[in-house]
This record gives C-alpha cells, structure tokens and sequence, in this order.
C-alpha cells in the first residue's frame, strides 16, 4: 500500500454538533480518521460517542457542522455512504429464531446479493468468522462471542469500506474479545477503517488512532503514543514510578496524602505514582513503610487510562465537564 493511500481521510468530522432540545449531545468534534486506521473513539456513558457514529452512519442529522465518509456528506447523501459501510453494535440485533446461514442469507438479500454470489459471499464470512461448523445453529442459541462473530459477518456482507463497531466486544469473554480483535485487525490490513468505540483499556492499546470524548467535546486526538508523552500528563518535575510493596492497599492512603504525591492508584499489588522530581526513592520507600529489601521502585510510563483521567480532571477543573 503506497504512502498516499495510508494517509488518505476516509471519515472527517468537522465541528459536528448534535443537539436534543437545550441538551447539547455533541459539541463541536473535528477529527479526520486515514485509511485502514482502527480509530478508538473512548469517553464515559453519555458523552455522546453514539451519536457521532449515529450522525457519520447518516441516520441523524447535525445541528451544525460537517460529515463525511468516503468523500460523500453523511447528511445529505446519506443512502451512498449507507451503501459502503457496516454497522456493528453492542446489542445482539439479528434475528435469533434464524440460522446463522439463514442471517446472512437475509443481509445478503437486503444488500442486492443473489444466486452464486450471494453462495460465495456467505461461505467466506463463514470461514473468516469460524461458523461454518455452526451454520445451522439457530442465532439466539449462541453465546456472546459467537453472536458478535454473526453480527459481524452480517455487517460485512457486503463488503463495506468502512466499519462502525459501537462496543462491539461489551458482555463478552477475554477469549472471545481478543479472538474478535484478531478478526479486526485482519480486516484492517485488508483495507477497511475501522471506527470502534470501547471502554476497555486494553482496546485502547490496540487502536492505531485515540479520540477521547468527554460530555460531549473532543478532549484530545492522536496517536496512542503520542498522547502517553503529552506534557499535561506528566507535568515537567514529575516522574512516574510503581511502588511494589508487601502491603500496597494498606499504604495506599498515607501515599495519596503524602506531599510530592500527585497520584496514587492500585493496581494488582502494586502502585502506580505520579510524583513530584524533590521527592526521591527513599523517601517513597519510607513512606510505604519499606525497605530496600521488602519494597522496590521501577520507573514507569503513562499509561493511556493515566492520559483519560488526567485530561478528564483537567475538563472538569476548566468547567468544561
């Protein structure tokens, strides 16, 4: 794939704004997404993540501002860009009382397929989602795994340019979510852009471009990355470190009070710290109530949650949140 088609734009919003009476659902979100991305759109319930994909899909028009995916504006030529994307949501919405065959069979037909092609196109959804075996299942007998690997076939049965995944992984197993993940990482290298929203972490990691969302403003935009190097997230004078001791939670609290602490949260049986450059490992060590022998300090990165929270407290302390 040459250079120019990587760094083509495929989906662009621009300034994009959604209102439902005086509550302002999107306010003003730009953001260009290249070809072939996997683009995590993150951001708590309600911050309007549904709504952006529901304007981009072209079933709810902007109050203000632009859409466009493939070149076509998602208000105004909405049947176009319908007919080029997929759509894929977190609730199980095929019909549970057909087959998995009898599914995709029915998008199939929705999507104009027939005959041979119709054949063809079912068997290599069945091969690349691993349901051949359960072809004659009915859908409402799978599990969540298996029913988001239908759902995801039936949203790609007609080849779309662009797949809309809205939390397309919630309710599911480990297994079954890092198993979905392997299918859109091949779909990516593929060719198709992948816009998937999540509230998993690890997802986070996964994505080749972030656009966070908080109560409805684009907070930050990048590269994964790039965004754990963000200044505001580890301030000049500051490290980050984790605190490995023999008792994290019962230190937990004297750390988060302790001066030079900026940040204090357990995970596993360690602590993450955000601190101050004046504060040094002796010093932590001794407020955790360590040794050089019992506890240890290793330094550390930013972590994508630490970008979220940092930059969610920031929008909150500017009144934007």
């Amino acid at each position: 794939m040459s250079s120019s088609q990587e760094q083509a734009t495929v989906i662009r919003a621009k300034n994009l704004t959604r209102r439902f009476g005086k509550q302002v659902a999107v306010d003003r979100v730009s953001f260009d997404v290249p070809k072939s991305a996997i683009f995590g759109f993150l951001g708590p319930n309600g911050s309007g993540k549904s709504t952006v994909i529901r304007m981009l899909c072209g079933v709810l028009r902007p109050n203000a501002g632009r859409g466009e995916v493939l070149g076509r504006d998602c208000a105004t030529d909405s049947e176009a860009v319908k007919r080029r994307i997929g759509y894929m949501s977190q609730q199980f919405s095929l019909y549970a009382g057909l087959t998995v065959a009898e599914n995709l069979d029915f998008y199939g037909r929705i999507y104009g397929l027939r005959g041979d092609a119709l054949k063809r196109r079912k068997s290599e959804l069945m091969e690349l989602v691993s349901l051949r075996d359960r072809a004659r299942q009915f859908a409402g007998h799978l599990s969540g795994g298996w029913k988001q690997r239908l759902a995801l076939a039936c949203a790609l049965v007609h080849k779309p340019e662009v797949l809309f995944l809205d939390e397309p992984t919630a309710g599911i197993d480990p297994v079954a979510r890092r198993q979905l993940w392997d299918l859109l990482f091949d779909l990516s290298a593929s060719g198709v852009t992948l816009f998937v929203t999540t509230h998993y972490m690890d997802e986070a990691e996964r994505c080749t471009h972030i656009g966070y969302i908080y109560f409805a403003r684009l907070i930050v935009l990048g590269k994964p990355a790039d965004l754990k190097r963000l200044r505001e997230v580890t301030p000049h004078g500051t490290r980050r470190c984790e605190l490995t001791c023999p008792d994290p939670a019962g230190v937990l609290t004297g750390l988060r009070t302790r001066e030079g602490v900026r940040d204090a949260t357990l995970l596993g049986e360690t602590i993450r710290l955000l601190v101050d450059n004046t504060l040094n490992d002796a010093d932590l060590l001794a407020a955790a109530g360590g040794s050089s022998s019992s506890a240890s300090l290793r330094p550390i990165g930013a972590s994508l949650e630490d970008v979220f929270v940092t930059l969610s407290r920031a929008s909150i302390e500017e009144g934007r949140g």
